[in-house]
């Protein structure tokens, strides 16, 4: 399996840099300006995207989140607009979905995945999906060339590393805290060191999220992972824009900065 993602952080790594990662939940802050928004973010730099599915219970979703999630969800999104969102800006970056279980366990797992790669999505990220659960969704993504993205967190220990990264393409999400997701003044110290330990036992690439919202974040998580997510801060800067057109522009400014820090020394 050779998806649009994979060819990335082959590309990435052999210029000595991390990817960057924008994330955004479809429908947020209305189905177009997600779009919109997404296709800034490619244009300042942003290597791939990560499209929310948003939820009505998440588990990981900071305040942050969780507001710009309600919006959607308030804007009728569900997975037609996903799967819209997702077909068009596969056209331009390399594209996931992540989201809970429970929407694709609704929509049915072989439809999800078909629709996941007949709209050009390179993977699904499932944060609440665990590793005992996965043997149905381990053979269907298989089935449907498509990388399916776990989870781990500081606290889990090597045995269950060893297993996650074993079923794990694409990259492995190393969440760089305990907790849920947001901005913050700094990078978790734990997070350098779960990357360190996942070393050990995988040779994916290793993303980290939660928590990274400045230029200097992300250039300090760029010299020791392969990919730097970024969500929370995006979407502040939507819910704080004067109107689109502003939200649009500083969604593009922040994406240009993070990315001149992404080059390891």
């Amino acid at each position: 399996m050779s998806t649009p993602l994979d060819t990335l952080f082959v590309r990435t790594r052999s210029e000595n840099r991390a990817a960057l990662i924008g994330y955004l939940p479809a429908g947020f802050p209305t189905q177009q300006g997600c779009i919109d928004a997404l296709t800034a973010m490619v244009e300042g730099g942003v290597d791939a995207i990560e499209i929310g599915y948003p939820y009505s219970d998440p588990v990981m979703d900071g305040p942050v989140i969780q507001a710009a999630a309600d919006t959607s969800l308030r804007n009728g999104t569900g997975a037609a607009e996903v799967m819209a969102t997702l077909a068009a800006i596969a056209k331009i970056a390399p594209t996931v979905v992540m989201t809970y279980w429970n929407p694709i366990e609704k929509y049915g797992v072989d439809k999800f995945l078909a629709d996941i790669k007949g709209n050009g999505g390179s993977g699904v990220i499932t944060p609440d999906l665990t590793i005992e659960e996965s043997d149905p969704w381990i053979a269907a993504s298989t089935s449907h060339d498509t990388n399916r993205i776990y989870v781990v967190a500081p606290s889990t220990l090597e045995e269950r590393l060893r297993k996650v990264t074993a079923a794990t393409s694409g990259f492995v999400y190393a969440a760089s805290l305990m907790g849920v997701t947001g901005t913050r003044t700094t990078v978790s110290s734990s997070a350098r060191g779960l990357v360190s330990r996942l070393r050990e036992v995988t040779d994916l690439p290793i993303a980290v999220g939660l928590g990274v919202s400045t230029p200097e974040q992300a250039s300090e998580v760029a010299q020791y992972a392969d990919g730097v997510i970024v969500g929370s801060a995006f979407i502040r800067l939507l819910q704080e824009a004067h109107n689109p057109q502003d939200g649009i522009a500083k969604v593009r400014a922040l994406a240009q900065d993070l990315a001149k820090g992404l080059q390891r020394s």
